[in-house]
């Protein structure tokens, strides 16, 4: 059976694309490069926007991002159902292209944060946590500056209504998110937004644990299951 096709795009200032791809591969399905002026998602079966400074944050996070021509295409695939992951940066986007509610501001201890930190898995009906276990407590590395997940009170309290809060911040909020979240996905389960990084913890060797391979193994169970 052919190893699904997953994409991650690059941006103009894109760091962790390569990881993910790499993340990706160690899985066993076939990365995909993308790259965000292409018009072309060039038929790969999910998507994943890595993090970094895209355009260099100007305006906000995300905000320019959200009008490259491969976007369009990330949203028309993201509303028939693909898989989308986005990783920090790529969380941003996201929400700016409004296939996830709520927004990201700045860390409100306002300096950028990187540690290895504790979440809670609260939501495991998604296409990339199904390999996760309600309640598991993981560590997957956190680096960002503007990492603050805010919305209104009824937008939370529709995300924790509908079981949409697929992670919380476990021993301390780094950054000021409501209600301690560190992800969440929309109404269909195919798209996920987070601020850590499970693509640095896939490999021993580089970090403290392998926590992040959960998501990429979970994508490849769902794909599996669609052929």
């Amino acid at each position: 059976m052919t190893a699904p096709r997953i994409g991650v795009v690059t941006f103009p200032g894109s760091l962790d694309d390569v990881d993910a791809l790499r993340a990706v591969r160690i899985a066993g399905a076939e990365p995909v490069p993308l790259w965000h002026g292409t018009a072309d998602l060039q038929g790969v079966d999910a998507v994943i926007l890595p993090g970094g400074f895209s355009y260099g944050d100007y305006l906000r996070c995300g905000a320019i991002s959200r009008f490259s021509p491969v976007m369009g295409e990330v949203i028309d695939a993201a509303n028939s159902g693909v898989p989308v992951l986005g990783i920090c940066n790529g969380f941003q986007i996201l929400c700016e292209a409004h296939l996830l509610p709520g927004a990201l501001i700045r860390n409100d201890v306002r300096t950028f944060v990187c540690v290895d930190q504790e979440l809670e898995v609260t939501g495991t009906d998604t296409a990339w946590t199904s390999d996760f276990t309600p309640g598991q407590q993981v560590t997957i590395v956190l680096k960002n500056g503007e990492g603050g997940f805010v919305a209104d009170a009824d937008t939370l309290d529709r995300l924790e209504g509908e079981g949409r809060v697929v992670f919380r911040y476990r021993n301390g909020n780094p950054n000021g998110s409501y209600r301690d979240i560190a992800g969440i996905s929309n109404e269909r389960g195919n798209v996920v937004g987070l601020m850590p990084h499970p693509e640095h913890n896939v490999d021993p060797l580089t970090g403290p644990t392998t926590d992040g391979m959960a998501f990429f193994t979970s994508v490849l169970s769902v794909l599996s299951a669609r052929v």
